[in-house]
Order: C-alpha cells, then structure tokens, then sequence
C-alpha cells in the first residue's frame, strides 16, 4: 500500500498586467442564479470600497505594466462614484467595465462615450450570457438579461466601443455551434460583430481536480483589489484562501490553488476574467 498525498498546486505571479478593483462585493441590482457570489437576502447593501483606497493602489502600482483596469463587482456600476473612478482609472490605463448589461441604456452609453474621449485610453465592456436561446439564458441569468445585454451590445457598437459577449456555457454546448448562432443573431440585429470578442468559459465549480495549468490563468497576470485588501483573482475576492496581503506595497505573488474555482480556471485554458 503507497502514501499518496496530494499537494495543490501553486501559481506564481508572473507580471501584474490586469488589475481588477472590486466596486463592491455585494451591492447587485440583479439576482442570477449562476452567479459565484453568495448574496445577502437584502438587496441593499453599503459595501462600496473608497476613492482614497483606488487612488493608493494606482499608486503603488505606477511601476507595473498594467494592460487593463478591470472594474467589477457584484455589480460595479452601483458605487455611488462611479463615474469618478474610471476617469480615475482612465488616466493610467484601459478599462474594463464587467457589468450585468442593466445599466447601460442609449443615454449612460452615450456618456460614457464622451468620458473616453477625454483621454487617450479606451473603455472596453464585458457582459454575460448562458446561451443564445432567449429563455435558456435567461433561466440561468435573470429574466431580461438577454434582450438588455443584445440592446447593450447593438448600442455599444453603434458608438464604436469594443465589448466581450462571455459565454459561461452551462447548458454544455459545441463552441463552434455558439459562435454560429450569436454571429447569425449579430447579423439579424445589425450589431456589428468585428466590435465583439465572443469567449465561451465553463463553470464547473464541482470539481476539484486540477488540469495542466495554461498560461492565461487570471491569478499568472493580475490580483484584484478589494476594500479589505489584495487576493489572487475575482474568484477568490474577500475569500481568506486567496489573499495575497492588505495593499500593493507588499503582496504575494504567489497562490495555492487549492479550491474548485482554481480547478475550473485550469480547465478552461483561458482568462476566466481578463479579456486579453
């Protein structure tokens, strides 16, 4: 009879080139029932990080070569300052705004268009499907989310701004069958598509076995920053698994990737949260 005693792996941080700043950890405006968060019944919720804590990471960052700010959440586009903190943000990078499409009506695009113009860097979008069926998404989404994330999608292109359709496949479908059936529905809604990267992820948080590790894990290239401190990925925010220490000014660069989220990163061989 062998000992046989597993060892998680450990990640190491390669070159901090996406930042991800969590807005809030659980103030959302929607309920999906895919969502990796763990939401309070209220939906009311004053966790919003602050100003002077982005301003100290960008800080202490300045050294980094930085592709992208990622803003996120739950949902980032409920912080009271919003608007503020990506001209903040602008001002050293690109940004990523991951939002669950609700907000981004004709007039709020048409804004933000206008704060891109400000500068020299560009506002990328990611928003989130589950299929390209209507109501399959919507039972794992939230009901609407569909048509608001196709209108977000069609007006955002109409401005000129690029966005990521993220598929988180839950329904177990053939990629190429994905790419086929949105192009077609691109194509139907006059989108223009060459403004849209399509990636299909999935998320299969069951399962603690690990694949060979890609290249392109989320936690190899970028740390989130949250209210309480720095962790490995978006994952793992708030999380004490993946904490890599309180500031910028001295973190760890390296992670056990001991949970399931850690296991679906490495299966799906690509960013799960990055769009690069």
């Amino acid at each position: 009879m062998s000992n046989c005693i597993y060892t998680a792996p450990v990640y190491k941080l390669e070159e901090l080139n996406n930042l991800f700043i969590e807005l809030t950890a659980k103030n959302c405006n929607q309920r999906c029932s895919s969502c990796y968060i763990d939401f309070p019944m209220s939906k009311n919720v004053k966790d919003f990080i602050s100003i002077d804590k982005i301003k100290e990471a960008l800080n202490d960052t300045k050294f980094e070569n930085l592709y992208c700010i990622y803003l996120t959440g739950a949902e980032p586009m409920t912080h009271p300052d919003f608007n503020t903190i990506l001209r903040l943000c602008l001002k050293r990078c690109n940004v990523c705004i991951c939002t669950n499409a609700s907000f981004l009506n004709e007039k709020k695009i048409r804004f933000l268009k206008k704060v891109e113009e400000e500068g020299v860097n560009q506002i990328f979008f990611k928003l989130s499907l589950c299929h390209y069926n209507e109501l399959d998404s919507d039972k794992v989404k939230y009901r609407g989310n569909y048509r608001q994330t196709i209108y977000a999608l069609k007006t955002l292109s109409r401005y000129n701004f690029n966005s990521v359709l993220s598929i988180q496949n839950s329904y177990n479908l053939n990629e190429s069958e994905i790419l086929e059936q949105f192009n077609l529905i691109f194509k139907e809604q006059e989108i223009i598509n060459t403004d849209i990267q399509i990636t299909v992820s999935y998320p299969s948080f069951d399962d603690s076995n690990f694949s060979k590790p890609s290249c392109k894990t989320d936690c190899m290239h970028g740390r989130i920053l949250c209210q309480n401190g720095i962790y490995a990925c978006p994952f793992l925010a708030n999380d004490y698994r993946g904490r890599a220490g309180s500031s910028f000014k001295d973190y760890s660069k390296n992670i056990t990737a001991e949970t399931d989220f850690c296991a679906t990163c490495s299966k799906n061989n690509n960013y799960m949260f990055a769009i690069g």
